[in-house]
């Protein structure tokens, strides 16, 4: 990096945590801290919305995802537009006539307490381990490919954003999003068109989409019914549409986003825009992957992306070994740009090869045997290195290949996202923490200065325990393969709550409460069996579906306990309904 990337990025990170403490400093109560005092308008709503979702791992993972499968991990966003209209339509008008500060809030008034504070700490859980990830995940990355210090990652990240959550809560969450968005955007748009500026100068976009196509990685759609297939339309009409219905509806880092909106239509207003943007947007990083890959057909590709793994070998007996299969892709490399270019000359001449298009498929197959052979020797030189890595591929990439400035931007959209996700789950862990757990088993009343001075304290606790999870985070293997499978195993029984109490008002209290309880049990014992224990690839179940089957599961069991069981339960509900 150079100075200028440094000056980059250490002013657009200062601009944020500064703008966000000055604009959004002294809350006076935890209304104001917790909903903004409902002031938010659509648009910020929906910003705050998408960037509460997209976090690092999005703009590291995600590129590197299409780099090496393809665009059909699109698919896993099928179900969220769908989610947002039935948001928009129950949820949203159900938890403003309800005059609730978080979602779980509902759940009381609906059930009982036991209810509210069970689907309270199964959120405290997941979100919980999330939150670090949120800042484990890009900080190892950036520390491997940087050479810079990951405990310190960690803490920097940690830091910034506690500065200006503690000082103006949800408010201070909104307002940074929105320049936190307008930075990862900025910054992705420049590196698409620098991309496709570095091909070929006779090389047109429609040639390069020949080129991923030839090599399948333009198949957008799977409408197989294999179970085993992570991400199938299927999967993600029905996996997906739970799990969003889930994470948006359920999950308080995303229904505070919302509660803060002026009023019902501002606040579905903004969850529409969302719902209208997310897919657009994850196609586009999707498709910059791609073309991330197209570009390698060309330019010179490391065996392996993950540096730690070039470290791990240099210092093995396997060495030399490593380096013959370095030499063999150098010249597998060179044979690929020219039948690339031979392929691009009669594409422009409107013929579509189909010889040139089976040597470019005989050429990726040989590339990917080196690659599975490379993994094989780095974990025989270390079994505990992690061969996946596509995390690593597109800030190789950006490393590399990108002009002075641009690299500091780039990692400014990087911390940038991580940040944001961050920020919404420390306000969401603070607000729930101190609603549904301190203030509603305090024996006492306090005053409302008592009671935002306790959420700004859980601020900063969870704060402290994100960066300290963090820290500890290279205890585990495999951590940030967790990001996208921690939330299915909780949300479909959350949901699940939430829809029985939506939709099936003749269920009562205990039924929902045993019926949550054995829900989940039951998911962990289904996951166990059928991810868990299996390699990264040949799990014998797709983890969306972990929200759908949570979810009916949940339903069921509490549909046949109130009628088996608790037939004569009296009714005791609070809410409003209608």
């Amino acid at each position: 990096m150079q100075l200028f990337d440094w000056i980059v990025l250490i002013v657009t990170l200062l601009f944020i945590v500064g703008y966000g403490s000055w604009k959004t400093k002294g809350s006076k109560n935890v209304e104001d801290f917790i909903l903004g005092n409902n002031e938010t308008p659509w648009y910020t709503v929906g910003l705050s919305v998408m960037a509460t979702q997209a976090s690092a791992i999005t703009f590291l993972s995600t590129p590197g995802q299409a780099y090496h499968d393809g665009m059909g991990f699109i698919q896993f966003y099928f179900g969220l537009p769908i989610a947002m209209i039935v948001i928009c339509v129950t949820f949203i008008p159900l938890y403003h006539k309800n005059k609730v500060f978080t979602a779980y809030e509902f759940l009381e008034k609906r059930f009982d307490l036991k209810t509210r504070s069970l689907a309270a700490i199964l959120f405290l859980v997941q979100r919980g381990l999330g939150t670090g990830l949120t800042i484990y995940a890009p900080a190892i990355i950036l520390s491997a490919l940087l050479g810079w210090n990951l405990t310190l990652m960690n803490i920097m990240i940690g830091v910034l954003v506690i500065i200006y959550t503690f000082s103006g809560g949800t408010k201070a969450v909104n307002v940074t999003q929105k320049q936190q968005m307008f930075v990862i955007m900025s910054g992705m748009f420049i590196t698409f068109f620098l991309i496709l500026h570095y091909l070929p100068n006779d090389m047109t976009f429609t040639s390069a989409l020949h080129i991923a196509g030839a090599n399948d990685k333009m198949n957008i759609v799977d409408f197989s019914f294999n179970p085993e297939e992570k991400y199938t339309f299927w999967s993600g009409i029905t996996g997906g549409f739970f799990l969003a219905l889930a994470y948006f509806g359920t999950d308080q880092s995303q229904v505070g986003r919302y509660l803060s909106g002026k009023s019902v239509r501002e606040s579905q207003m903004g969850l529409i825009m969302n719902g209208l943007l997310k897919v657009p947007m994850q196609f586009f990083i999707l498709l910059t992957g791609v073309m991330v890959f197209v570009f390698f057909q060309f330019n010179p590709v490391p065996l392996n992306f993950n540096p730690n793994n070039k470290i791990v070998i240099e210092k093995s007996a396997y060495k030399e070994e490593y380096h013959g299969l370095e030499k063999k892709l150098s010249t597998l490399s060179e044979d690929k740009k020219v039948i690339n270019l031979l392929y691009i000359d009669q594409l422009n001449q409107d013929f579509d090869n189909p010889i040139l298009r089976k040597e470019l498929v005989t050429l990726s197959n040989k590339e990917k045997d080196l690659r599975d052979r490379a993994k094989e020797i780095i974990l025989r030189a270390d079994p505990r290195s992690e061969t996946n890595d596509k995390d690593y591929v597109f800030f190789h990439f950006i490393l590399n290949y990108l002009p002075k400035g641009l690299i500091g931007l780039l990692l400014a959209v990087i911390l940038s996202a991580a940040m944001s996700s961050t920020a919404s789950g420390l306000n969401a862990l603070a607000s729930t923490t101190a609603i549904d757990i301190y203030k509603r088993n305090l024996k006492t009343e306090k005053s409302e200065k008592h009671y935002l001075y306790a959420t700004k304290f859980f601020t900063l606790f969870w704060g402290i325990v994100a960066i300290l999870f963090a820290c500890v985070g290279t205890l585990f293997e495999n951590l940030i393969q967790l990001v996208n499978i921690i939330g299915s195993i909780f949300y479909g029984t959350v949901l699940g709550i939430f829809l029985v109490g939506f939709y099936l008002r003749r269920v009562k209290a205990k039924a929902m409460f045993i019926s949550a309880i054995i829900s989940q049990i039951t998911i962990f014992i289904i996951f166990y069996f059928t991810i868990a224990i299996y390699p990264s690839g040949q799990e014998k179940l797709g983890y969306l579906w972990l929200n759908f089957i949570g979810a009916m599961l949940t339903i069921i069991l509490s549909l046949l306990m109130q009628f088996l069981f608790f037939r004569k339960e009296p009714h005791t509900e609070e809410v409003v309904l209608e």
